[in-house]
């Protein structure tokens, strides 16, 4: 891995929301975390990876390493599903798309609250499951996973957040995670989680890195 403290990351994704949380959680200034937004008038049009893998840190892969060769840098993605017990974990890898290739957020939890409705009585437990891959070219450097476990609300609450946030409410939590505020979201969520594992391994990367 070239640790070189000055060499920034790349987040591999189009994602907003995701720029937002990732930077926020990671908190590196704005000249170490670079978004594609940062290099498009440069490198062109970011690309648009097919996620064809069967699992969640299949998908993380394919998106860092073809950001990276992209970028010529190293490019960090995620990828993260909702998986609910009753639903046989549906809407799981699928979870961006689950009502269709061009869904909305409100497309996905009207198919979702449906789909639980037609199981009476069903546990309506499920889990957040989040996959950060680092990649330097073709190179896995490394990879983490974060979890945050909750029940599916009957509807949806709250204004903030994005995806399935307005139905999922965290275990031994009050507030669903649009009710929340971004920085409390971040301490429990499965991003917020995964990106401190993330950051707590590069930063004990760079730090060798400075002492070679």
């Amino acid at each position: 891995m070239n640790s070189q403290p000055d060499r920034p990351l790349l987040i591999a994704s189009g994602n907003t929301n995701k720029h937002r949380e990732i930077s926020q959680a990671l908190n590196l200034s704005g000249s170490r975390l670079l978004t594609p937004r940062d290099l498009e008038a440069d490198r062109g049009p970011a690309p648009d990876p097919q996620e064809n893998g069967a699992t969640l840190l299949e998908n993380a892969i394919i998106k860092a390493s073809e950001f990276s060769r992209w970028s010529g840098l190293m490019s960090l993605a995620d990828d993260t599903g909702l998986f609910v017990d009753a639903l046989d974990g549906d809407p799981g890898i699928y979870s961006a798309r689950y009502a269709g290739e061009n869904a909305t957020f409100a497309d996905n939890i009207e198919k979702l609250l449906e789909q639980l409705a037609e199981k009476e009585g069903a546990s309506r437990a499920a889990h957040f499951s989040c996959v950060l891959a680092l990649c330097d070219g073709d190179e896995v450097i490394l990879s983490v996973e974060g979890r945050c476990q909750g029940i599916i609300t009957e509807s949806p609450r709250g204004e903030g957040g994005f995806g399935y946030d307005p139905i999922f409410l965290p275990q031994g939590a009050e507030l669903t995670f649009s009710q929340m505020a971004p920085e409390e979201k971040n301490r429990i969520s499965h991003r917020g989680l995964a990106v401190q594992q993330f950051s707590q391994l590069y930063g004990a990367a760079i730090s060798e890195g400075e002492k070679s």
